[in-house]
């Protein structure tokens, strides 16, 4: 079963496993692989929105992004044991 950024609880670390394309050239996914969105690179979510959680910001590396849910919902994660 795949697990998704916008499901991951706050502050739990995961790993980027890959970023699905919802739609053939989807601009998201790119932007998102382009940001630093990829395989291996671990990933947690820092803060949620306060209406229905939207946005979250997220945080790779040392860099923090606000990404929708829907956004997040591309982002293909593992779950650090």
């Amino acid at each position: 079963m795949d697990h998704r950024l916008k499901d991951l609880k706050l502050r739990v670390e995961a790993i980027v496993d890959r970023v699905e394309d919802v739609q053939a050239a989807d601009p998201i996914a790119a932007r998102l692989r382009d940001l630093g969105f990829v395989a291996g690179e671990p990933v947690r979510v820092v803060a949620r929105g306060p209406i229905g959680g939207d946005p979250l910001v997220v945080q790779i590396g040392y860099t923090r992004f606000a990404l929708r849910r829907a956004e997040a919902a591309r982002v293909v994660i593992r779950v650090a044991a």
